[in-house]
């Protein structure tokens, strides 16, 4: 399958996945108006088009935590990425070692560390929650540093469970949550061939390992649900920045003061995110909250971004507002959902000649050159 826009592997993986799988994906708390928002305030950013600037030298690499990255992007941690292709962590991490950036694996994925890792030829990052089980999270920290992995994105913003309504309609949970699944793996031949026969085990890779024995989509929400955290805070943080001996990220960060709050307790660096939508509806969008953000502790510490990034446009806008890089969260899981490490490696060409197109116009050098004078004011 050919695409020419990033934007239109979202309908592509409609097509192909079962309900449950495209909805859980797509969907966001309550009723989806932060979603909705992000997507609609980042696209409303206006830039600045320049001309007669020489445009002839174009650099979009950038350095982040000591590595270079050929793009200000790294590939978000998603739960369940296993389930939209075969072993579908594993494919997404070779797309994104082909492109020159990072790809992070989610605590809750298919794939474990060691097998995601072992067939990356670059080093990966993980992400892991706070959780009541503070045994799993040593256990995860000791396997991520014994696979080489270096980078720790911290995910904050899961204290409870958002409310996700299009979950419990779509049969990734609610009442007979398993027949409707069964009922729709089979309307979708391509997916329940490639995923489902093939792509096996279908169990949650990490948690797994730590319990020694399988663990599969039923135990998913209830493990999780059992084992959030609401008792968490900076304090209990400290024997993870503690034991962890490279780089740590803060995800989920959308108030200046808690991002005064992460430069004071020692991380590297914070992902300005609203978990995507999938949290606390009614929040400001990523958008919106960024630049307070970085305006209270630019130069003290790297700002990452998410939620609402569908093209390379919205890439740079988000630098032009603050951000060092990025994070893809869906619209990688579209396009590894359509045509597996294919798809995401042409999503990842297509972002970069859009961020070409988009520097080019605006007259931008390098990505260092993307600033809020890129925007219209």
């Amino acid at each position: 399958m050919i695409i020419s826009a990033p934007t239109d592997y979202r309908e592509a993986a409609r097509r192909k996945l079962p309900g449950f799988l495209f909805h859980y994906a797509d969907g966001g708390a309550y009723s989806e108006h932060t979603l909705q928002r992000n997507v609609a305030d980042l696209s409303a950013v206006a830039l600045k088009q320049r001309v007669l600037k020489n445009m002839s030298s174009l650099s979009l690499e950038t350095e982040l935590f000591g590595r270079k990255l050929t793009l200000p992007v790294i590939i978000a941690p998603v739960g369940l990425t296993g389930m939209y292709a075969r072993r579908g962590e594993v494919q997404a991490a070779r797309a994104a070692h082909k492109k020159g950036i990072p790809f992070t694996l989610s605590t809750v994925s298919v794939c474990p560390i060691e097998e995601v890792q072992k067939q990356s030829p670059s080093p990966i990052w993980f992400q892991l929650y706070v959780l009541k089980d503070r045994g799993f999270m040593r256990n995860a920290l000791e396997r991520a540093q014994a696979a080489g992995i270096n980078t720790l994105v911290f995910t904050v913003d899961m204290p409870v469970p958002g409310a996700r309504y299009r979950d419990a309609h779509s049969g990734m949970s609610g009442p007979y949550a398993n027949i409707r699944r069964m009922l729709q793996a089979v309307t979708h031949p391509s997916w329940a061939f490639d995923v489902g026969l093939m792509g096996k085990p279908h169990d949650l890779g990490n948690i797994s390992a730590y319990l020694g024995k399988p663990t599969g989509l039923a135990d998913y929400i209830g493990w999780l649900g059992a084992n959030f955290d609401p008792s968490i805070s900076w304090r209990d943080l400290e024997w993870i920045r503690e034991f962890w001996k490279g780089p740590m990220v803060i995800k989920g960060i959308l108030d200046p003061d808690d991002a005064r709050d992460a430069v004071t307790f020692g991380a590297d660096g914070i992902v300005v995110s609203n978990h995507g939508g999938r949290q606390l509806d009614g929040v400001l969008s990523t958008t919106r909250a960024l630049p307070a953000i970085a305006e209270a502790v630019q130069g003290q510490i790297k700002i990452l971004a998410d939620s609402g990034i569908r093209t390379g446009l919205d890439v740079v806008r988000m630098i032009a507002l603050g951000a060092d890089a990025v994070l893809l969260g869906r619209a990688f899981v579209y396009a590894l959902s359509t045509a597996g490490e294919a798809g995401v490696t042409n999503l990842l060409d297509l972002f970069e000649k859009e961020m070409r197109v988009a520097m080019t116009l605006t007259g931008a050098h390098s990505i260092g050159e993307i600033t809020r004078d890129s925007l219209v004011s």
